[in-house]
């Protein structure tokens, strides 16, 4: 059962981000921003971070193609950009060490590229019909801000629970 929890765990916060995205009021504090929630694929990071490459790319690969074919009407933006950034994130994380701050830091910048090359990709097939700096203003600081608290959250049980699914797969 326990080999389980983990396909679980990603599913039940690829329902999640739908969920909350669905349930959102239009007006959110007041202004017209588009908050886009990345749960997943901050679940995805630190899978990659504190589990290693090969499983942070494997979830990255399924829910990149099942994101598209689910919420995505073009097949292959998330499909490249979860295994492409999760493959970066490990590539960092060699380099750095693994401290709080260092892997809020490097998840934070994980969402921002995410939503930077998202939003590019769209624009070069004339998908997005928002110039950048509208962009910028109606999701990109918002879309942070609301995953910043997300990480802040659940960060830390994420974390242990990875580090204990590490010491399982390890033999320890």
């Amino acid at each position: 059962m326990k080999k389980f929890l983990l396909p679980l765990l990603f599913v039940f916060l690829f329902l999640l981000e739908s969920l909350f995205v669905q349930y959102l009021p239009d007006q959110v504090f007041g202004h017209n921003w588009m908050l886009s929630p990345h749960f997943l694929f901050i679940a995805m990071v630190l899978l990659t971070i504190f589990v290693g490459k090969k499983q942070g790319l494997l979830y990255a690969a399924i829910f990149g193609l099942l994101f598209d074919m689910v919420y995505v009407e073009i097949l292959g933006i998330y499909l490249f950009l979860f295994p492409f950034i999760c493959y970066l994130v490990s590539k960092i994380m060699n380099i750095l060490h693994t401290n709080l701050l260092i892997i809020f830091l490097v998840t934070i910048s994980a969402v921002a590229l995410l939503e930077i090359g998202a939003y590019e990709m769209e624009h070069l097939i004339h998908v997005a019909n928002i110039d950048f700096t509208s962009f910028l203003h109606l999701r990109f600081y918002p879309t942070i801000l609301l995953n910043a608290a997300f990480i802040l959250i659940v960060g830390y049980p994420l974390k242990r629970y990875f580090e204990k699914y590490a010491a399982v797969l390890n033999g320890e």
